[in-house]
């Protein structure tokens, strides 16, 4: 038994956090304040996508996604609505916000400032990386140049009035959900890190560039092969302080600590047998927290059930429990560092270390890591092809899903409960209060502060007062984003399918003779458009659908994601597609494809087969289908090749012509 001299010298645990968020700020606010009633000692929020990607809730872009994925904060009044009764100066807070982050640390201070609080006390983390948003999630706003230039004004400005404030979590969380290889996530994340740093250091004195060095935080994934996850963070340890050490000449080892927090792995998760994913998520979360030397310094972790919908509050708290469970009942906290001196550790650790030293010497030597976005988003889709690939070979096993997969069916997806679903007068809400915000602000206070924004953003100052004096004027979210893109314009980044496959050839070969024979019969090449209706950016999967098209021979359009239901239609129309493939996965199938659906019968394209993806339950399949969708697809179905197989004789004549 531990005795009581024991206890006193446990580690103190990791920040323990649930990323959540949705519907209004309201009732995020209240489910903030229940979590943090059951223990959860920091808070992590989950904005929506207009949010995200700057836009109001009532844009067009915004119709179906408000309050999905996250909560829709559009202004003052929803920052202060969020944080109603959380006293800031004493709440440690993660805000996953990368393009209009200095926009949300604004909104986040003038709250803070409005209850009182010491703003140099402030703690959290704004997430603010934008460059693997180009890579991998798709909130971008502005191209990389300018993108760059804004975090680093966060970071200057934090480092100034902020100072425990972690201005950049560099993200490789979302490098591993598209694909990445561990040497992958390591050198695309380290490479960002010091394109960062390269910037930053022209904008602090140079007395203080160690200690922002110290404050630049990470964001990792943790995946089920327990062995290499692990031997990743020790990797990571080492490699950053070879960095710090050797590119940025920091002596302090206290500033050269790698600091980290962690969201298991969400790629993973199952559709099938999803009871599974509690086993998949306890696994994950020991791969950063066993190795002391590399233990993440905050844990949120996925719930169980989240391939299917949107967590409900108790199963969120079946995360929050796993992580009270290993940290205060397990004698985990009790020991040093389990792996030290362990030679298959230390030979795993090793050739991490080397193949991402080699993949970071290939990006500096493209001049870093903002202009080798399109290599590494290339990379990026070919390793999620392999594994996918390996996956459908069955080389990759997934328990229930490419082996073991009967069973009894799972009493915890029965009934119409089984997930959360949006409270579908949330988005009418919001937009209510939106205009109400509009009408009751002072007009000219919001002209005002527009114009020392703009003024700012064209004169390279410092972009974080003005958006502060912005926050207070009562500016919007979409007002504050529509200055930056007309100062510093939009982009559209990468699709990473054009380049040529080299390993992914094996079982196409009966695939490429249909399509060869049902081009034949149509009298050209068989014509696939790909699209992302609305304001969703993982990509992931309509990438891979396009580029296993591809492979199969088929003629594929993509043009990559954020289309209006009518940019879709009319790329329809231009590409003349014999078969319309969409991809939704932040829960706005329902509005955007009754929108697009109508508007291709009204555009004469109604006879052209639509066949839609994404975390679709089976009442909404249903509804879909009802809509005249031909294929419904979700995460349970894996087998690309099966799905090209369906586009192949949605588009064959003979197939038309006997239904």
């Amino acid at each position: 038994m531990t005795d009581s001299t024991d206890r006193q010298t446990r580690d103190r645990p990791w920040l323990i956090r649930t990323y959540a968020g949705h519907s209004t700020a309201a009732a995020s606010n209240a489910l903030y304040r229940g979590n943090l009633a059951k223990g959860q000692t920091g808070l992590s929020v989950a904005f929506d996508l207009p949010t995200q990607t700057g836009y109001d809730s009532d844009h067009e872009l915004s119709r179906g996604e408000v309050g999905k994925v996250g909560v829709p904060v559009c202004h003052l009044g929803d920052m202060r609505m969020l944080f109603d009764g959380i006293p800031l100066e004493q709440m440690n807070t993660s805000m996953t916000i990368n393009a209009t982050a200095p926009w949300l640390l604004a909104l986040y201070i003038a709250v803070a400032e409005e209850q009182g609080a010491d703003i140099s006390k402030l703690q959290g983390t704004v997430q603010n990386d934008i460059i693997k948003e180009y890579l991998s999630r798709g909130t971008y706003i502005c191209p990389p140049e300018p993108s760059l230039r804004m975090i680093t004004d966060v970071a200057a400005h934090t480092r100034e009035h902020l100072p425990k404030w972690n201005p950049m979590n560099v993200c490789s969380y979302h490098l591993q959900e598209a694909g990445a290889t561990a040497e992958e996530e390591l050198a695309f994340a380290l490479a960002t890190a010091c394109a960062v740093l390269d910037d930053l250091r022209t904008k602090v004195d140079p007395a203080d560039f160690p200690q922002m060095v110290g404050r630049i935080s990470f964001f990792v994934n943790a995946g089920i092969r327990f062995v290499t996850e692990m031997c990743k963070m020790r990797a990571f340890v080492d490699l950053w302080d070879e960095i710090c050490a050797t590119r940025y000449g920091v002596e302090d080892p206290t500033f050269r600590r790698f600091r980290y927090g962690v969201q298991v792995n969400s790629l993973g998760l199952t559709e099938q047998q999803p009871e599974n994913n509690v086993y998949r998520i306890l696994i994950e979360a020991l791969a950063v927290t066993l190795s002391k030397n590399a233990r993440a310094r905050a844990l949120q972790l996925p719930a169980w059930n989240e391939a299917l919908g949107l967590p409900r509050p108790w199963d969120q708290q079946w995360s929050l429990r796993l992580q009270q469970i290993l940290a205060y009942e397990t004698d985990l906290l009790e020991y040093d560092d389990l792996f030290d001196g362990n030679p298959a550790v230390e030979r795993k650790v090793e050739q991490l270390k080397t193949g991402a030293r080699a993949e970071l010497a290939a990006i500096d030597a493209m001049g870093g890591a903002v202009r080798a976005i399109a290599y590494m988003k290339a990379r990026l889709v070919e390793s999620n092809a392999a594994r996918i690939a390996a996956i459908e070979r069955g080389e990759t096993v997934v328990v229930g899903v490419n082996r073991f997969q009967s069973g009894e069916p799972s009493p915890l997806t029965s009934g119409p409960e089984a997930v959360m679903t949006a409270d579908p007068e949330a988005e009418a809400d919001q937009i209510a209060r939106l205009q109400a915000w509009r009408a009751a602000r002072d007009g000219e206070a919001v002209r005002r502060a527009l114009a020392e924004l703009r003024q700012a953003a064209r004169s390279g100052a410092n972009i974080m007062p003005a958006s502060i004096a912005c926050a207070k004027a009562g500016v919007t979210t979409g007002e504050w984003a529509d200055v930056a893109r007309e100062i510093f314009g939009q982009y559209r980044g990468p699709t990473g399918v054009s380049s040529n496959p080299s390993n992914r050839t094996e079982g196409l070969e009966e695939l490429r003779a249909r399509v060869d024979a049902v081009s034949d019969a149509l009298g050209r090449r068989l014509k696939f458009l790909m699209g992302k209706p609305g304001l969703d950016g993982h990509s992931n999967g309509a990438e891979q659908i396009a580029a296993r098209a591809r492979d199969c021979g088929m003629d594929i359009a993509y043009g990559g994601i954020r289309m209006t239901p009518a940019e879709i239609v009319a790329a329809a129309d231009a590409e003349q597609a014999h078969v319309i493939g969409l991809s939704i996965l932040s829960g706005s199938h329902m509005a955007l494809m009754e929108d697009l659906m109508a508007r291709l019968r009204a555009a004469g394209l109604g006879h052209v087969p639509v066949v839609v993806g994404g975390i679709i339950p089976e009442q909404d399949a249903r509804r879909l289908k009802a809509l005249g969708v031909a294929r419904v697809y979700s995460p349970k179905d894996f087998e690309l090749n099966r799905i090209m197989a369906d586009i192949v004789t949605l588009a064959d004549p003979e197939s038309v012509a006997a239904e």
